[in-house]
């Protein structure tokens, strides 16, 4: 997904599908799935992150405008947009000379699954840690934080499996 018009448009269309579709829904009264954080998962590594933190941070800004909750978005997703790396050398063993050919299909599904999964949990319990700021909630953080990772990656799983040619 190098093609610049691919990155735009994948912004644009997670974007909306966040905003008009997955923000009204609300599963057993507090799952909610959010998917634009796949943003993060299949935009290119570059020696150059600035760019990338800026449209991630881009992205959340607009679904907090639209879902009027105040930076939470911004803040999480530009937080797993800014360790993504960490986890791209733990789990995929790669190294800066590799980034130009990564490409998320070509891996093993153990490992993507384990690279999703971290970076969705940590955006989760960043967005409901903040979203109910309290000690009191901790077992509502911790369970919206599971059963909502779960809706999202039930939804980007199956998105990729729909999505993705077969070769």
């Amino acid at each position: 997904m190098n093609n610049p018009f691919k990155m735009v448009s994948l912004f644009f269309s997670l974007l909306l599908l966040q905003v008009f579709v997955l923000n009204n829904i609300l599963f057993l009264g507090y799952i909610n799935p959010y998917i634009y954080i796949t943003f993060v998962f299949l935009y290119p590594l570059k020696n150059n992150r600035i760019p990338f933190l800026f449209y991630s941070f881009l992205l959340g800004l607009f679904v907090d405008f639209f879902s009027d909750s105040g930076g939470i978005h911004a803040f999480s997703i530009l937080f797993i947009a800014y360790i993504r790396l960490f986890f791209v050398r733990v789990y995929f063993r790669k190294t800066e000379t590799d980034y130009s050919f990564f490409n998320l299909n070509s891996e093993s599904f153990g490992k993507v699954f384990n690279y999703v999964v971290t970076l969705t949990v940590i955006h989760h319990l960043i967005y409901f840690s903040f979203a109910n700021f309290s000690f009191q909630n901790l077992s509502t953080v911790i369970l919206n934080t599971i059963f909502s990772s779960i809706f999202t990656l039930t939804l980007y799983f199956l998105g990729t499996y729909i999505f993705t040619k077969s070769k």
